[in-house]
């Protein structure tokens, strides 16, 4: 049996199959091997999950105007003007994880277009973290610019 000490989290290359603040999904600080897995187009930037607003600020600039809109929100993907997506996690299930990767790519568990299949994620991903939920909706979308807001989902 393998053990994994914090070595293994730090290498980043692991792809987990948890349930996350949203749904049931893959997380993993390795968007290739993410890509490879959904057979999504390599182009297309996936949300960074964070653990805190710290961490969130050591990957970008976040706009003054909206601070404070950043740090209240649940359940939000921001999309800043760089065009990179974020959602600082504040669900404990999930912080669990996410609180010794500091942050991970976050997608659903499905090839790209398609429903989910439990046995498709389960086989693809290197761990799974039980219990598998759905955990209802998906988050909220919204499109940042220096001064400007924009819902996009």
């Amino acid at each position: 049996m393998h053990s994994m000490g914090r070595e293994s989290f730090a290498a980043g290359s692991l792809v987990f199959l948890t349930s996350t603040d949203t749904t049931v999904g893959f997380i993993s600080q390795n968007a290739d091997r993410l890509t490879a897995i959904k057979q999504r187009p390599p182009h297309k930037h996936y949300i960074k999950a964070i653990d805190s607003l710290k961490t969130l600020k050591a990957h970008t600039r976040i706009p003054s105007f909206h601070k404070n809109r950043i740090r209240r929100s649940h359940k939000t993907t921001f999309i800043m003007p760089n065009g990179h997506s974020y959602r600082v996690v504040k669900a404990a299930e999930h912080l669990l994880l996410l609180s010794r990767l500091k942050w991970a790519y976050t997608t659903s568990a499905n090839l790209s277009g398609k429903s989910y299949d439990e046995r498709f994620a389960q086989e693809a991903a290197d761990v799974t973290v039980y219990p598998l939920k759905n955990n209802g909706s998906p988050s909220v979308i919204l499109k940042l610019g220096t001064y400007t807001l924009k819902r996009i989902r």
